[in-house]
This record gives C-alpha cells, sequence and structure tokens, in this order.
C-alpha cells in the first residue's frame, strides 16, 4: 500500500471527528446528542474505545470524500471488508455514511415540515443537499461525466459520457460469479432497500432516505438517483413490488405530482421491452429540475377537437413522434391523454409500417405504447408529452424496428428511454477510451491503419473512422479532433433518435402522424 493511501491507527480517531464535524455542520445530525452517539458509533465500528484527545482543525468541507477515503483505506487495512475493491469499499462508505444521518421518519419529517413552511421548492432543495452531503449521491463520480450539447435543428441536443459507475476489476467479476442471487430487496427501487447493508451483487443504501408520497390514493415514494444524470434527477417509485405499466393511472398519477412538485417535470419509461426501461419489474417514474431538448421544441401542427377547443393537440418539431396535450383542465388533459393512449394501443397503418399486434403462437401480441411526460406550463396549465412507441423487430431489424439500427450500435445499443427521448444522451463509459484512441489516429499521434483496425479494440469504430480520415485527414489539432469527434457522436445521437421515432421526418411520415390524429376526430388548426 503506497503512503498515500496508508491511514494509521492514530490518525482515524481524527478522521472520525472531522467526519462527525462535517455531519454536524451539514445538518445530518444536531448537535449534541446526535453528535455523541454518532462519535461512539463510528468508534466501535472502526474498533476503537477512546475518542481522538487532539485538537480537531476548524474546516468547512464541500464534501465528506476527503475523509471517506482514508477511513476506508483504515478500514480494509483491519478486515472490515474482505476484499480491498471499489465494491466493498463502496459497502463501507454507505455503512460509515448511515450512522451520520437522520432516521427515515425524522428525514422524512424533516421534508414535511419544510414544504408546510417555506415551500416545496425549499423542501427538494434541502433534501437533494442531503442526499448529496451523505455521500448517497457521489459528486465526486459524476464530475467525471463527459458533457456537450450538439447543435440539430431540433435544438441543442444533450450529450453524456456516463463515467460515474466504476467499472467491476477482474477480481470483482469473477466473485459475482460465485454470489448467489438474493431475493431480498426484491429489486433497487423497493422501498426494503432503505437501510439495508448491501453485499457484492447488491449496493449498500444505509445513506439512503425517501420521501412518501400519495398518489391516486397509493403509497409511492420520491428519492433521488444515486447516478444523476441531470439536475435533481429523481425517482418516483410504488410503495409494492408491482410491474410497470401504462395505463390511465399514470397520467392522474403523474399529473398529480405536479400539483405537489410544480417545479419538477415527470415521466416515465414505456412499459414494453426494447423500447422500456431497465426496471420494468417496479412501477416507478422519473422526475427533476432539468429543462430537456424536447421541453423547448416547439409545435409545428396544432389539432383541436372542433366542438371543444380548450385542449390543444401539438405535434412536436422533434425526431421521434411526439402528441403535446396542453390545457387549464387537469381532468380534461388527463382524459385526453386516456384516449390517445387507448387509439394507439390498437392504432395500425400498414402504410406507415405500424401493426399494433403480430401474432405469436396463436396469442396477439402487443407492441403500442407511449412514454409519457408531464410538467406545469410556464403560464399556467397542463402539458402532457405522449411519445409514440413500436417495439416491433423484424428480419432487417431484430433488435427493434424503431430503436438503433444496427450501423449506430458501435456508438448506442441500448434502450432508448424516457432520458434519451428527451434529448439527453447517456452513452456507455467505454466511449471515453474508444474516443481518445480515435483521436490519436486523427491527430497523427498513432499511424492509421485500416486493416489492423479490423482485429483491434476500435473494430466496431473501423467504418466510422475510415469515413472520417477521408474527410478530416489524420494531421489535426488535438482540440480540432476533439470537436470532429464530438460533433460526429452529437450526429449519431440525432439519428438514434430518429431511428426510434415511429413516423419518420419525411412528408409521408408526418402526413401519416397528421392522419393518427385526425382517427381520433382531431381537426388540424390553421397555421
Amino acid at each position: 500500500m503506497t503512503e498515500q493511501r496508508r491511514t494509521g491507527t492514530h490518525d482515524a480517531p481524527l478522521l472520525i471527528e472531522r467526519l462527525v464535524q462535517f455531519a454536524a455542520q451539514r445538518g445530518l445530525i444536531e448537535p449534541p446528542l446526535d453528535t455523541i452517539a454518532a462519535r461512539n458509533a463510528l468508534l466501535d465500528l472502526f474498533g476503537f474505545t477512546e475518542a481522538c484527545a487532539g485538537e480537531v482543525p476548524e474546516e468547512r468541507l464541500d464534501s465528506p470524500a476527503p475523509l471517506l477515503e482514508p477511513l476506508l483505506d483504515y478500514g480494509a487495512s483491519i478486515g472490515l471488508v474482505p476484499d480491498d475493491t471499489t465494491t466493498y469499499r463502496d459497502l463501507l462508505d454507505a455503512r460509515i455514511m448511515g450512522l451520520l444521518m437522520p432516521r427515515p421518519s425524522e428525514a422524512a419529517a424533516r421534508f414535511r415540515r419544510t414544504a408546510e413552511r417555506d415551500g416545496i421548492e425549499r423542501a427538494t432543495d434541502d433534501f437533494y443537499r442531503l442526499s448529496i452531503d451523505s455521500n448517497y449521491i457521489r459528486m465526486d463520480r459524476i464530475a467525471k461525466n463527459l458533457y456537450w450539447e450538439q447543435p440539430t435543428a431540433y435544438g441543442n441536443l444533450e450529450i453524456t459520457i456516463n463515467l460515474s459507475k466504476p467499472e467491476k476489476d477482474p477480481r470483482e467479476i469473477a466473485l459475482l460469479k460465485t454470489v448467489a442471487p438474493g431475493n431480498y430487496p426484491k429489486c433497487l427501487l423497493c422501498a426494503d432497500n432503505v437501510g439495508y447493508a448491501g453485499r457484492a451483487d447488491h449496493p449498500a443504501r444505509q445513506n439512503l432516505r425517501v420521501v412518501p408520497l400519495e398518489l391516486q390514493g397509493e403509497t409511492w415514494y420520491f428519492q433521488y438517483s444515486p447516478y444523476v444524470y441531470y439536475n435533481e434527477h429523481s425517482i418516483v417509485f410504488h410503495g409494492r413490488h408491482v410491474p410497470m405499466r401504462i395505463s390511465h393511472a399514470t397520467f392522474a398519477r403523474l399529473l398529480d405530482f405536479t400539483d405537489a412538485f410544480p417545479h419538477y417535470f415527470i415521466g416515465s419509461n414505456a412499459d414494453l421491452p426494447i423500447v422500456g426501461g431497465s426496471i420494468l419489474n417496479h412501477d416507478h417514474f422519473q422526475g427533476g429540475r432539468h429543462v430537456f431538448p424536447m421541453e423547448t421544441a416547439a409545435e409545428e401542427r396544432v389539432f383541436v377537437r372542433p366542438e371543444d377547443d380548450a385542449l390543444t393537440y401539438g405535434i412536436v418539431a422533434w425526431p421521434m413522434s411526439v402528441v403535446r396535450i396542453g390545457g387549464a383542465d387537469k381532468a380534461k388533459v388527463r382524459e385526453a391523454a386516456n384516449g390517445i393512449l387507448d387509439a394507439w394501443r390498437a392504432y395500425s397503418d400498414p402504410e406507415a409500417d405500424v401493426y399494433a399486434h403480430t401474432e405469436q403462437d396463436g396469442a396477439q401480441v402487443p407492441h403500442n405504447t407511449i412514454t409519457p411526460i408531464a410538467r406545469v406550463r410556464k403560464g399556467g396549465g397542463y402539458e402532457l408529452d405522449l411519445v409514440l412507441r413500436n417495439n416491433r423487430a423484424s428480419e432487417e431489424h431484430p433488435d427493434g424496428i424503431f430503436h438503433p439500427h444496427a450501423n449506430l450500435h458501435h456508438i448506442k445499443k441500448e434502450n432508448i428511454g424516457l432520458i434519451e427521448v428527451m434529448g439527453l444522451a447517456v452513452l456507455p463509459g467505454r466511449l471515453k477510451t474508444e474516443l481518445e484512441a480515435i483521436a490519436g489516429l486523427l491527430t497523427g499521434e498513432t499511424a492509421y491503419d485500416a486493416a489492423a483496425l479490423q482485429d483491434g479494440p476500435l473494430a466496431k469504430h473501423a467504418d466510422w473512422i475510415a469515413a472520417m480520415v477521408e474527410a478530416h485527414g489524420t494531421a489535426l489539432s488535438a482540440e480540432r479532433a476533439q470537436d470532429v469527434l464530438r460533433d460526429e457522436v452529437g450526429r449519431k445521437f440525432l439519428d438514434v433518435l430518429k431511428d426510434a421515432g415511429v413516423y419518420k421526418r419525411t412528408p409521408e411520415g408526418q402526413e401519416a402522424f397528421a392522419r393518427f390524429l385526425r382517427s381520433l376526430g382531431l381537426v388540424e388548426q390553421e397555421a
């Protein structure tokens, strides 16, 4: 172990005192009684019978990370973890911070009191800060994510390369193969995670806090995502482990949430494989305080019901197929969404290659569903964006007809979920090193050999690299190579969204889109 990572017995009690001081300053614990109890719990965890006798420096840290890292080193040295890997260090990290947290009921009560006294925005501000200060949200890791904006005809798309989830080393991968899968908690979204110590294949959650909500008479919970992809990235999950299902109740719940949190958007992944999210076995939504590119996209065609023009149905100028319902009457907005969902689930248009069902083993397999997003309009009233989805596959596109096609899989093969639908790309961390290697080819730092690429780690990018070399050569400056690559990746993400769009951005595709809306009895307003 290097000197930088070595923490002696004499250092650990002082680190404990400094960590307790940090927790008190940030409101995680209340002096003096909580301070005493937290100190004693940490001393016990690390095997000390006496507290630090020296002077504790007066300091104000922005994060507990500088104190936690050497404490984790010490914990590993005395056997508090079976192996000094990132997975086990994270389990100990959560265990330590869990001793510096208010009880779950106290955190929820504090949220309610703040909301009643100072408003819901102050309550979410404080709760978000709690989730960061407790190291549940690892801002030190999230800061490593790469981010840029990509100008397009639809506005600026947001591109991120996700580096916040640490990669497992070979020892951890080998260990996971020997671990029998657990049944508790049932999934990462169950309320049973609150306070859970974790295991090699399940993260620790002693520092997780949630807030109970009531949506349509049912218990739901509000929390923040540990790996925030955007500002105040939150998760709202059902109190029971029930599968995701887009239904009339979904729209009612989303609109209820916007009443309680009018400064947040909220949305749901679709509920079918290929076009759905990564966790379909537990009903949940995602929300937060962030303006996504899709929200700022204009309505290029607007439809109304002849008998009631209080609601508008806009076709959004967006690469995917979005119907934007707007109106002041919450019940009417909800009923309009119900009608579109019911109609879309049953709607087929062979001319547009849209089929609601196919037959498989004598049963009708459904393919049409919706990705919904709700928000309060800035000028008042409600807005629901309904993104039409279809998960049918074909021989030409076995991964999905309305899914990133094979020529884009070297950049993005995973499902296009809620966040990407709204214009924020969450791209795999592998791209960082791959793009750095490609930049070396574009600058001439590494010799370009088309044949050698076919057998190397960049083989999946070989055709893409060849096109860039032909267009830009191999003598770019490092800055210019980065600009070229970011533009190329951004345009690839735009193509991803276009592939996922049911109605293509062609005159024929947009006429087919309008044909669906007219089938609902809607008429187009004159521009």
